[in-house]
C-alpha cells in the first residue's frame, strides 16, 4: 500500500466486534499505522451517522474506508461511496457476511484487518432496486419475506435464519410475478419462492444462491424456484453450500443488465439484508463498475 494515504474506519458498535473491540483497534495500528499513512477510527451510532461520516471522508480525502460490521453497514455506507475515488474495505462482523465470503475476506476480524492491508482495489457493479442500491442481494418473494421474522431474533447466525424460513413458508402466499429482462424476454411465474437478484454469489452464512456470479461484468443474475417445485430440491439444499445450487433443474438463473417486476400490490423487499417495502412495480438495473472495494 501506497505511503501518504487517509485510511479511516467506521465500527458499528452493535455488531459482532463486542468483547475484540481492543484486539480489532491493536490490529488496525499494527496493520495500518505505517510512515505516511493518516489512520482514525470512529465509531458509527446509527446509519444516518455512519452514513454522514462517510460523506465527511470523502470530502477530506480519505482513499480507503473501512467498514466494521456486516451487510447492512456495508450497504448504508458504500452507497454514499458509489462513483467516488474512496474505497470501502470490509471487515466483517455481521451474521451473513455474504460480502466479505465472495470476497475470500477472512471472516476472523484480525486476518480480516491485515489481509485487506495489502488487498488490490477492484471495481465492481452496484445493482438498484428502484433507485435503491444493493451489492450483494436483492430478493422479492418468501426469500425477502423470511427477513422480517429473522429480525426479530435475538440471535443472529445461520440457524435462526434457517427457523426464519421454516416459519415464513408456511405463512407466506405467493402473489404472480410477470417480468421482462433487458426489454425482451418476458417471464410469468404463478408461484414464486425465490425470486432473488444477485450481484455477488452470497446469499450468507456460506450458501451460494448464484455461484456463477461475477462482480464486475456488468451483469446482474437473476434466480427463481417455483413454490411447486420446492419438494424436488429439499432434499438436494446442501447444493447451495457446495457452489452448485445453480445446477439443480427447478432452479433458473437468468443473466440481464435490466429487469422490471410487475405484481399485484406492494411487497417485501430484502436489499443486502435488510427489509424494506416495495411497490407492486420494481425496475432492477445495474450500474457498471460504479464501487472501488479492496480485494485481498
Amino acid at each position: 500500500m501506497k505511503t501518504g494515504n487517509k485510511v479511516r474506519v467506521l465500527i458499528n458498535p452493535n455488531s459482532g466486534t463486542g468483547t475484540a473491540l481492543g484486539r480489532v483497534c491493536d490490529a488496525l495500528v499494527k496493520h495500518w499505522e505505517r510512515p505516511g499513512n493518516d489512520l482514525s477510527i470512529q465509531f458509527s451510532a446509527s446509519k444516518e451517522d455512519g452514513q454522514s461520516k462517510a460523506r465527511n471522508a470523502v470530502k477530506e480525502g480519505v482513499g480507503r474506508l473501512l467498514v466494521v460490521g456486516g451487510d447492512g453497514m456495508v450497504n448504508s455506507i458504500g452507497s454514499v461511496l458509489i462513483g467516488t475515488d474512496t474505497a470501502l474495505g470490509v471487515i466483517p462482523a455481521g451474521s451473513g457476511n455474504g460480502f466479505a465470503r465472495h470476497f475470500d475476506i477472512p471472516l476472523d476480524l484480525v486476518k480480516a484487518i491485515e489481509s485487506l492491508a495489502s488487498a488490490r482495489i477492484q471495481s465492481i457493479d452496484v445493482g438498484y432496486a428502484n433507485d435503491l442500491p444493493f451489492f450483494v442481494t436483492c430478493s422479492l418473494a418468501w426469500d425477502a419475506a423470511l427477513v422480517e421474522v429473522f429480525e426479530k431474533s435475538p440471535i443472529r447466525g445461520i440457524l435462526p435464519y434457517v427457523f426464519a424460513a421454516v416459519y415464513k413458508f408456511f405463512d407466506y402466499s405467493p402473489q404472480p410475478f410477470t417480468m421482462l429482462l433487458d426489454d425482451k424476454e418476458k417471464i410469468e411465474i404463478n408461484d414464486p419462492l425465490l425470486c432473488t437478484v444477485a450481484n455477488l454469489t452470497q446469499y450468507g452464512g456460506g450458501a451460494e444462491i448464484a455461484p456463477g456470479a461475477k462482480a464486475d461484468d456488468g451483469r446482474l443474475q437473476l434466480v427463481t424456484l417455483r413454490r411447486s417445485d420446492l419438494p424436488w430440491i429439499v432434499p438436494l439444499l446442501g447444493k447451495a453450500f457446495n457452489g452448485t445450487f445453480d445446477q439443480l433443474d427447478q432452479i433458473k438463473t437468468r443473466s440481464f443488465s435490466s429487469l422490471t417486476v410487475q405484481r399485484k400490490k406492494e411487497g417485501p423487499m430484502q436489499l443486502d439484508g435488510e427489509l424494506v417495502s416495495a411497490p407492486a412495480e420494481i425496475v432492477i438495473r445495474v450500474q457498471p463498475r460504479a464501487l472501488n472495494v479492496l480485494v485481498p
